[in-house]
């Protein structure tokens, strides 16, 4: 499977010319030209590797890239016109993993690019940096990439959907109400109309329960909320 690539850059030429090298270079490439933008491709379809022009108008690559480490391990490379020291050292320490000045090498940035998938590929793939509450039935949540993988096939998850699995993967074995998830996902106090978390539960439910009605791995505890069934309880 072709390693997916999210491009965020305002300059439209540059995100073009951007695009088709790592196209070339046999990425799947997404181009977002603002943060709104990034978000919506990465709720239907998330990248592995984002590429951030420091820069952006509204939302700047900085605080895309504090909000995007504080709920996802995606990989996150800034660009920047600019030479200057501490955006590089602010970056790095807000969770980017490499910063980039242009102009650069399209060459270097490859190489960047390339090795960073690799790091990727290799935490997300090690048996035994696996955390057990991260098997669920014959899947694994796969949290960098933000999918669930099988030997069969691979499904996105969407961000809620991530969000709501990972809530309940952290807490494997456990009862969690309706009000515990809207607080863990950060909607806030659950209102009793609001029935966002199960319409989420029923959209997971689809993606890993063989039988969806009669699911083996979320259970339904009545009157007080979902649990995730522990693995070794499986």
């Amino acid at each position: 499977m072709r390693r997916h690539i999210l491009i965020v850059e305002d300059d439209r030429v540059t995100r073009m010319r951007l695009a088709a090298y790592m196209r070339e270079l046999g990425y799947r490439v997404s181009e977002a030209e603002d943060a709104d933008a990034m978000e919506h491709i990465i709720e239907m379809d998330p990248p592995e590797l984002l590429l951030v022009d420091i820069n952006l108008e509204g939302k700047d690559g900085l605080t895309i890239t504090r909000e995007q480490r504080s709920k996802s391990r995606v990989g996150i490379i800034l660009l920047s016109s600019r030479a200057d020291q501490v955006d590089k050292i602010v970056g790095l320490e807000m969770g980017a993993d490499d910063y980039v000045t242009k102009p650069f090498d399209p060459r270097e940035l490859a190489a960047r690019v390339k090795n960073l998938l690799a790091r990727i590929a290799d935490i997300g793939q090690a048996p035994e940096g696996l955390a057990p509450t991260d098997v669920i039935g014959p899947w694994r949540f796969d949290r960098i990439r933000r999918r669930l993988v099988s030997q069969a096939c691979n499904v996105p998850l969407t961000k809620q959907e991530f969000e709501v699995l990972g809530a309940l993967a952290d807490h494997p074995g456990l009862t969690l109400g309706r009000d515990r998830l809207s607080e863990l996902i950060g909607r806030g106090q659950h209102r009793a109309a609001d029935r966002v978390i199960d319409v989420v539960v029923g959209r997971l439910r689809r993606k890993i329960e063989a039988d969806p009605v009669n699911p083996d791995w979320i259970l339904t505890i009545h009157g007080e909320g979902y649990r995730l069934v522990a693995p070794e309880a499986g």
